[in-house]
Protein backbone atom coordinates (compact mmCIF):
# COMPACT_ATOMS: atom_id res chain seq x y z
CA UNK A 1 0.00 0.00 0.00
CA UNK A 2 1.11 3.55 -0.69
CA UNK A 3 0.79 6.79 1.19
CA UNK A 4 -1.09 9.60 -0.55
CA UNK A 5 2.09 11.38 -1.64
CA UNK A 6 3.72 8.18 -2.90
CA UNK A 7 0.60 7.42 -4.93
CA UNK A 8 0.46 10.95 -6.36
CA UNK A 9 4.12 10.85 -7.39
CA UNK A 10 3.83 7.41 -8.99
CA UNK A 11 0.80 8.52 -10.99
CA UNK A 12 2.51 11.77 -12.03
CA UNK A 13 5.57 9.89 -13.30
CA UNK A 14 3.32 7.34 -15.04
CA UNK A 15 1.23 9.99 -16.82
CA UNK A 16 4.29 12.03 -17.86
CA UNK A 17 6.01 8.98 -19.33
CA UNK A 18 2.82 8.03 -21.21
CA UNK A 19 2.69 11.52 -22.71
CA UNK A 20 6.34 12.12 -23.56
CA UNK A 21 8.27 8.94 -22.85
CA UNK A 22 10.58 10.93 -20.56
CA UNK A 23 10.42 10.94 -16.76
CA UNK A 24 9.79 14.34 -15.15
CA UNK A 25 12.62 16.21 -13.47
CA UNK A 26 12.85 16.44 -9.68
CA UNK A 27 11.84 20.11 -9.92
CA UNK A 28 8.74 19.16 -11.92
CA UNK A 29 7.87 16.46 -9.39
CA UNK A 30 8.34 18.89 -6.51
CA UNK A 31 6.04 21.44 -8.13
CA UNK A 32 3.43 18.84 -9.07
CA UNK A 33 3.20 17.58 -5.48
CA UNK A 34 3.46 21.08 -4.00
CA UNK A 35 6.49 20.20 -1.88
CA UNK A 36 8.89 22.84 -0.62
CA UNK A 37 12.12 20.99 -1.38
CA UNK A 38 13.49 18.22 -3.54
CA UNK A 39 14.52 16.25 -0.45
CA UNK A 40 10.88 15.16 -0.07
CA UNK A 41 10.93 13.85 -3.65
CA UNK A 42 14.11 11.92 -2.92
CA UNK A 43 12.41 10.23 0.03
CA UNK A 44 9.32 9.38 -2.02
CA UNK A 45 11.41 8.00 -4.90
CA UNK A 46 13.38 5.85 -2.45
CA UNK A 47 10.16 4.56 -0.87
CA UNK A 48 8.66 3.69 -4.27
CA UNK A 49 11.87 1.92 -5.26
CA UNK A 50 11.97 -0.06 -2.00
CA UNK A 51 8.36 -1.14 -2.59
CA UNK A 52 9.17 -2.34 -6.11
CA UNK A 53 7.10 0.22 -8.07
CA UNK A 54 9.96 2.00 -9.82
CA UNK A 55 13.62 1.48 -10.60
CA UNK A 56 16.37 4.06 -10.94
CA UNK A 57 18.67 3.34 -13.88
CA UNK A 58 22.36 3.95 -13.11
CA UNK A 59 24.56 6.52 -14.86
CA UNK A 60 21.66 8.22 -16.60
CA UNK A 61 20.10 11.56 -15.72
CA UNK A 62 16.36 11.55 -15.01
CA UNK A 63 16.36 7.78 -15.59
CA UNK A 64 13.35 6.20 -13.91
CA UNK A 65 11.52 3.06 -14.96
CA UNK A 66 8.06 2.11 -13.70
CA UNK A 67 8.08 -1.59 -12.87
CA UNK A 68 4.47 -1.91 -11.78
CA UNK A 69 1.42 0.05 -10.71
CA UNK A 70 -0.71 -0.66 -7.61
CA UNK A 71 -2.62 -3.95 -7.81
CA UNK A 72 -5.89 -2.10 -7.18
CA UNK A 73 -5.54 0.09 -10.28
CA UNK A 74 -8.76 0.16 -12.28
CA UNK A 75 -7.85 0.04 -15.99
CA UNK A 76 -11.19 1.62 -16.94
CA UNK A 77 -10.08 4.81 -15.21
CA UNK A 78 -7.00 5.18 -17.35
CA UNK A 79 -4.57 4.59 -14.51
CA UNK A 80 -5.80 7.54 -12.49
CA UNK A 81 -7.58 5.76 -9.67
CA UNK A 82 -5.97 3.64 -6.98
CA UNK A 83 -6.45 2.97 -3.34
CA UNK A 84 -3.69 4.33 -1.17
CA UNK A 85 -2.89 4.07 2.50
CA UNK A 86 -4.30 7.07 4.39
CA UNK A 87 -2.24 6.09 7.42
CA UNK A 88 1.29 4.91 7.90
CA UNK A 89 0.19 1.70 9.55
CA UNK A 90 -2.27 -0.75 8.10
CA UNK A 91 -3.06 -4.43 8.32
CA UNK A 92 -4.29 -6.66 11.11
CA UNK A 93 -3.13 -5.18 14.43
CA UNK A 94 -2.68 -6.81 17.81
CA UNK A 95 -5.81 -6.32 19.88
CA UNK A 96 -6.22 -6.74 23.63
CA UNK A 97 -9.70 -7.32 25.08
CA UNK A 98 -11.22 -9.13 28.03
CA UNK A 99 -10.74 -12.48 26.30
CA UNK A 100 -7.85 -12.87 23.83
CA UNK A 101 -9.31 -13.43 20.34
CA UNK A 102 -8.55 -16.62 18.50
CA UNK A 103 -5.10 -16.62 16.96
CA UNK A 104 -3.60 -13.94 19.24
CA UNK A 105 -2.66 -16.08 22.23
CA UNK A 106 0.58 -17.97 22.55
CA UNK A 107 0.37 -21.27 24.45
CA UNK A 108 -1.44 -20.85 27.78
CA UNK A 109 0.11 -17.53 28.73
CA UNK A 110 -2.32 -15.48 26.61
CA UNK A 111 0.52 -13.60 24.95
CA UNK A 112 -0.73 -11.11 22.37
CA UNK A 113 0.66 -11.26 18.84
CA UNK A 114 1.68 -7.75 17.79
CA UNK A 115 2.72 -7.12 14.16
CA UNK A 116 6.01 -5.34 13.54
CA UNK A 117 5.13 -2.92 10.75
CA UNK A 118 8.60 -1.66 9.81
CA UNK A 119 10.80 1.20 10.96
CA UNK A 120 10.20 4.59 12.52
CA UNK A 121 12.62 7.50 12.60
CA UNK A 122 13.92 8.84 15.88
CA UNK A 123 16.26 11.18 14.07
CA UNK A 124 16.14 12.32 10.46
CA UNK A 125 12.59 11.50 9.24
CA UNK A 126 12.24 8.40 7.12
CA UNK A 127 9.31 6.58 5.64
CA UNK A 128 7.67 4.09 7.93
CA UNK A 129 7.45 0.84 6.01
CA UNK A 130 3.91 -0.48 5.75
CA UNK A 131 4.90 -4.11 5.39
CA UNK A 132 4.15 -6.57 8.18
CA UNK A 133 7.66 -8.00 8.55
CA UNK A 134 7.17 -10.30 11.54
CA UNK A 135 5.21 -10.70 14.76
CA UNK A 136 6.11 -10.29 18.43
CA UNK A 137 4.46 -12.07 21.35
CA UNK A 138 3.84 -9.47 24.06
CA UNK A 139 2.26 -9.82 27.53
CA UNK A 140 -1.16 -8.13 27.45
CA UNK A 141 -0.34 -6.08 30.56
CA UNK A 142 2.20 -4.16 28.47
CA UNK A 143 -0.49 -3.01 26.07
CA UNK A 144 -3.87 -2.31 27.57
CA UNK A 145 -7.09 -2.40 25.51
CA UNK A 146 -7.31 -1.60 21.80
CA UNK A 147 -5.21 -2.21 18.70
CA UNK A 148 -1.42 -2.13 18.76
CA UNK A 149 1.55 -2.43 16.43
CA UNK A 150 5.32 -2.35 16.82
CA UNK A 151 7.99 -0.34 15.00
CA UNK A 152 11.76 -0.65 14.97
CA UNK A 153 13.50 2.58 15.96
CA UNK A 154 16.18 4.12 13.77
CA UNK A 155 18.07 7.15 15.11
CA UNK A 156 18.97 8.76 18.41
CA UNK A 157 16.69 11.79 18.72
CA UNK A 158 14.72 10.25 21.63
CA UNK A 159 17.61 8.93 23.75
CA UNK A 160 16.84 11.22 26.71
CA UNK A 161 13.40 9.56 26.84
CA UNK A 162 15.13 6.17 27.07
CA UNK A 163 14.49 5.23 23.42
CA UNK A 164 17.60 4.09 21.57
CA UNK A 165 18.51 3.14 18.02
CA UNK A 166 17.55 -0.51 17.51
CA UNK A 167 14.78 -0.53 20.14
CA UNK A 168 11.31 -1.75 19.27
CA UNK A 169 8.46 0.49 20.37
CA UNK A 170 4.93 -0.68 21.08
CA UNK A 171 2.30 1.74 19.82
CA UNK A 172 -1.42 2.02 20.52
CA UNK A 173 -3.22 2.84 17.28
CA UNK A 174 -5.08 6.15 17.69
CA UNK A 175 -5.49 9.45 15.85
CA UNK A 176 -5.22 11.85 18.78
CA UNK A 177 -2.90 12.34 21.74
CA UNK A 178 -2.37 14.61 24.70
CA UNK A 179 0.24 17.30 25.12
CA UNK A 180 3.61 15.82 26.06
CA UNK A 181 2.88 12.28 24.89
CA UNK A 182 5.30 10.47 22.56
CA UNK A 183 3.58 9.73 19.27
CA UNK A 184 4.04 8.29 15.82
CA UNK A 185 3.51 11.37 13.65
CA UNK A 186 2.86 11.45 9.91
CA UNK A 187 4.04 14.76 8.40
CA UNK A 188 2.53 16.00 5.12
CA UNK A 189 1.43 12.41 4.28
CA UNK A 190 5.04 11.50 3.52
CA UNK A 191 7.32 11.49 6.58
CA UNK A 192 6.93 9.36 9.70
CA UNK A 193 8.75 10.08 12.94
CA UNK A 194 8.63 9.30 16.65
CA UNK A 195 8.53 12.52 18.70
CA UNK A 196 6.94 14.17 21.72
CA UNK A 197 3.79 16.13 20.90
CA UNK A 198 3.49 19.78 21.95
CA UNK A 199 0.53 21.93 20.97
CA UNK A 200 1.08 25.66 20.70
CA UNK A 201 -2.10 27.46 19.70
CA UNK A 202 -2.97 26.32 16.17
CA UNK A 203 0.47 24.80 15.60
CA UNK A 204 1.95 21.44 16.50
CA UNK A 205 5.52 21.03 17.66
CA UNK A 206 7.33 17.70 17.37
CA UNK A 207 9.94 17.71 20.10
CA UNK A 208 13.03 15.52 20.21
CA UNK A 209 14.50 14.16 23.43
CA UNK A 210 18.05 14.93 22.43
CA UNK A 211 19.52 18.48 22.49
CA UNK A 212 21.31 17.80 19.22
CA UNK A 213 17.94 17.93 17.40
CA UNK A 214 15.74 20.97 16.91
CA UNK A 215 12.03 21.03 17.66
CA UNK A 216 10.03 21.11 14.42
CA UNK A 217 6.88 23.25 14.30
CA UNK A 218 4.04 22.70 11.82
CA UNK A 219 0.89 24.55 10.89
CA UNK A 220 -2.66 23.18 11.00
CA UNK A 221 -3.34 20.03 9.02
CA UNK A 222 0.28 19.04 8.43
CA UNK A 223 0.70 16.48 11.23
CA UNK A 224 -1.50 13.40 11.70
CA UNK A 225 -1.22 11.28 14.84
CA UNK A 226 -0.85 7.60 14.00
CA UNK A 227 -0.50 6.21 17.49
CA UNK A 228 0.87 6.71 21.01
CA UNK A 229 3.89 5.03 22.56
CA UNK A 230 2.85 2.55 25.27
CA UNK A 231 5.86 0.28 25.63
CA UNK A 232 9.39 -0.56 24.55
CA UNK A 233 11.36 -3.74 23.92
CA UNK A 234 15.15 -3.93 23.85
CA UNK A 235 17.62 -6.69 23.07
CA UNK A 236 20.90 -6.89 24.99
Amino acid sequence: MLTRKQHELLMFIHERMKESGIPPSFDEMKDALDLKSKSGIHRLITALEERGFIRRLPNRARALEIIRLPDSMNPSLGGRQSRFAPDVIEGGLGRVSGTPPQGTAADNDHMVSVPVMGRIAAGTPIEAIQTHSHTLSVPPEMLGPGEHYALEVRGDSMIDAGIFDGDTVLVHKQNSAGNGEIIVALIDDEEATLKRLRRKGNTIALEAANPAYETRIFGPGRVAVQGKLVGLLRKY
